[in-house]
């Protein structure tokens, strides 16, 4: 299944990308008698343990009403209330490489806030003062169950779907005191979407294109073969120290082509667009504003 969220008057609603339109999940579940909205929340706060009534949900509606044509709609971020972010640092091999660090021995983990969530096509806001902002095409995950110290082996379980995310950095601030929070969770800087596609649909994390073009010039170019530590080991890294729970997304590290692994370095400004693609997950695109 691939999943989504749009804007309505009452904020972002979960929707089923099909053939015949995108299902309106709550006009869905109201039609079937379901005695409460499905809201984006509610699915990705219970995970796996909800897909197989979204399927049945999908297979009963047959309502031609309860499908909304996608170009109609403003997509919300794909998970809009994610409980914790993870992000990976310094995870592909020739990125690394092009920042000149050495290959990690285990996973740099680091965190975003709720704050940095935005969706497919909303403006990123750029501060003057924000002189070094950087792009990173990543592949993101999105946890399906809970899990504390998960086997490599099992933790592809655990895992509700996949989606692009967009790890934006402003590369001054993230270098300013050794601890790189202060770069990564600027308001808007973590795009994600348009679609969640079920892990059911990528049975090999690790052999999926990853791209992404600024103002239409291809700048990344890899697959995810590259990781140095697969979203397996990731998975089960994080959790030996921490439980990872349904609705959690981890952003698994960029490719090499990013602005910072430049010889002639020209950050991105208001006006300039970036887009993501990784293998069967749509393309997602932000274009940068004046805050």
């Amino acid at each position: 299944m691939k999943l989504t969220t749009f804007q309505t008057d009452e904020g972002n609603q979960l929707g089923i990308v099909t053939e015949r339109g995108v299902l309106d999940v709550a006009a869905a579940a109201a039609a079937a008698g379901v005695p409460r909205a499905i809201t984006p929340d509610a699915v990705y706060g219970r995970g796996n343990a909800v897909l197989e009534r979204l399927r049945a949900l999908v297979e009963t509606a047959t309502d031609a009403s309860l499908y909304l044509n996608k170009s109609d709609l403003t997509y919300g971020p794909a998970v809009p209330n994610p409980g914790k972010i993870l992000c990976v640092g310094l995870n592909y091999q020739k990125h690394a490489a092009e920042t000149g660090a050495e290959p990690p021995a285990e996973p740099v983990l680091f965190s975003k806030f709720n704050n940095s969530i935005a969706a497919p096509n909303e403006g990123i806001p750029l501060q003057a003062d924000w002189t070094r902002v950087d792009y990173e095409s990543e592949l993101g995950v999105v946890m399906g169950a809970t899990v504390r110290n998960v086997a490599v082996e099992e933790a592809l379980q655990a895992v509700f779907g996949y989606c692009n995310m967009n790890d934006l950095s402003e590369r001054r601030l993230q270098m300013l005191s050794g601890q790189w929070l202060l770069g990564k969770t600027l308001d808007k800087f973590l795009p994600l979407g348009p679609y969640v596609v079920t892990a059911d649909e990528i049975p090999d994390p690790q052999n999926l294109s990853i791209k992404g073009w600024m103002n239409g010039e291809l700048r990344q170019s890899s697959n995810t073969a590259d990781m140095i530590f697969t979203v397996a080991e990731v998975i089960a890294y994080a959790s030996k120290v921490m439980t990872l729970n349904p609705g959690d997304v981890i952003s698994t590290g960029t490719p090499e082509g990013v602005i910072m692994g430049m010889a002639d370095k020209v950050w991105m400004k208001p006006g300039d667009e970036y887009s993501v693609e990784v293998e069967g997950l749509g393309v997602l695109s932000n274009k940068m504003i004046e805050a």
